[in-house]
């Protein structure tokens, strides 16, 4: 391939991984701005509205470990491509639902947007060289996860606001509130337009041998290898803390500031919520960056994990995470809906910063087998957010605010658990060694950049 061509096919992909993903996320959270009139429509709590949060959720962190090895061995294109044809099909049938049942089962379905991340992550490895991967995985993931707030958040409120009405969704839905099936219904024939031309105009790599290498090192006991080692483990719960928290609270945040403070109106609370989603999107390529430099320039900011730069920058933004929900709590304790508002962009901060940089290590960590690292990781990050919704909405807790810390308090375990395994002499074979399944890295040769990569 040229270097002309190379150059525009990296792009080309880049732009349609991103909106992909950007896409994805606008319909995996599009019911969260209209759980107002949902819950009206169908009776249900608040309670039953953190049910419904984790529902959205529920099969995206098995969907996430089955795609990645299917992308490995199918490609992107094909993939994504089928993704999103079903993703819309469901988020069609959604939009026409008329009992509970009905809506939650298409709903769950068209929650397999959220496996648009392992088949987009795996599509910009595929394209992009290593030292530039961080960079180019933030821009993916950032302007992706954007989707949550500039679209879920800001954009359908508004697009489909309160008493909306079309030729569609006319006098058939009178009697019910209309704008939540709109916007459902159109986001859904945009998905099934953005698959066709995903798949017509996506290429699955930067070169036919990139490709064949990919595909043949899909089997079972590679996966086995690779979701046992120390790096993919510790990434995966770290992933849990960060990616799971962005995905609970761009499902969460919009019911917390109606209820907890009374912002009845939609549009505003759906405001207030998208600041979270904006930090947690627009700022993930600093992550990325920032790992990408401290990692060419051998830079130790925590030189307790002395020569492991990478890992110092991830352990860092991990931490600020943890502490950063405590400060949560006290701002809504305070009782000030702006306080909590900028509480919430600064934990946003925290998600974006350690997503970026853990996602400049997982793709490296064994290059010829992207989407099945990112499937594991991405899969077993998105379990928060089907768990942290719960704790949210918890009836025992003694208001809405107090489940923040309480999160934060389950994160004290994970951060023991990172800082065990970045220390050098751990980190020098996290890509090696692991638990239950032994194995003999020759098999699975990598070059890894990740946990254990500095001291290689």
């Amino acid at each position: 391939m040229k270097a002309t061509d190379l150059l525009y096919g990296k792009y080309r992909n880049l732009l349609l991984a991103t909106a992909m993903f950007n896409l994805g996320f606008v319909i995996w959270f599009s019911f969260a701005p209209f759980t107002g009139e949902i819950a009206e429509e169908f009776g249900l709590s608040v309670a039953q509205l953190g049910v419904v949060a984790s529902a959205a959720i529920i099969a995206v962190p098995l969907g996430r470990i089955v795609v990645g090895p299917m992308t490995d061995r199918f490609g992107a294109d094909v993939t994504g491509g089928f993704t999103l044809v079903l993703v819309g099909i469901f988020a069609v049938i959604s939009a026409f639902a008329t009992t509970y049942e009905v809506f939650t089962a298409s709903r769950i379905v068209a929650s397999l947007a959220g496996i648009t991340f392992v088949i987009g992550i795996q599509h910009v490895a595929e394209w992009f060289d290593e030292e530039n991967l961080g960079t180019a995985e933030g821009i993916f993931a950032g302007v992706g996860n954007a989707g949550a707030g500039l679209g879920a958040y800001f954009t359908l409120p508004r697009i489909f606001g309160e008493g909306y009405v079309d030729p569609i969704f006319g006098s058939a839905f009178l009697a019910t509130s209309s704008n939540w099936r709109a916007a459902f219904f159109y986001t859904g024939i945009v998905a099934i337009l953005l698959g066709i031309t995903y798949y017509v105009f996506g290429g699955a790599a930067r070169s036919e041998a990139k490709r064949e290498a990919t595909k043949a090192g899909v089997s079972l006991d590679q996966w086995t290898f690779i979701a046992t080692r120390y790096g993919a483990v510790v990434l995966s719960v770290a992933y849990v803390m960060t990616f799971g928290l962005e995905l609970a609270m761009n499902g969460w945040l919009g019911t917390y500031y109606r209820e907890a403070f009374g912002q009845g109106d939609v549009v505003i609370a759906a405001t207030f919520a998208a600041t979270f989603s904006i930090a947690a999107g627009l700022l993930r390529p600093i992550g990325g960056y920032v790992s990408d430099v401290v990692a060419r320039t051998e830079r130790d900011i925590l030189p307790y994990f002395e020569g492991e730069y990478r890992n110092q920058w991830t352990f860092a933004t991990l931490v600020f995470v943890m502490v950063s929900m405590f400060v949560m709590t006290l701002a809504g304790l305070s009782g000030s809906v702006y306080l909590a508002v900028v509480a919430g962009f600064f934990v946003g901060m925290g998600c974006a910063f350690a997503e970026g940089a853990i996602f400049a290590q997982v793709p490296a960590m064994f290059p010829d087998n992207s989407g099945s690292v990112a499937g594991i990781v991405g899969g077993i990050g998105s379990s928060g957010g089907a768990i942290y919704p719960l704790v949210f909405s918890a009836t025992f807790l003694p208001n809405l605010h107090v489940g923040y810390a309480v999160v934060g308090a389950t994160m004290i375990p994970i951060i023991a658990l990172t800082a065990w395994a970045f220390q050098p002499r751990i980190a020098a074979r996290a890509n090696d060694e692991g638990w239950l399944v032994s194995g003999d890295r020759d098999r699975f040769r990598t070059t890894a950049e990740g946990v254990g990569a500095d001291d290689d």
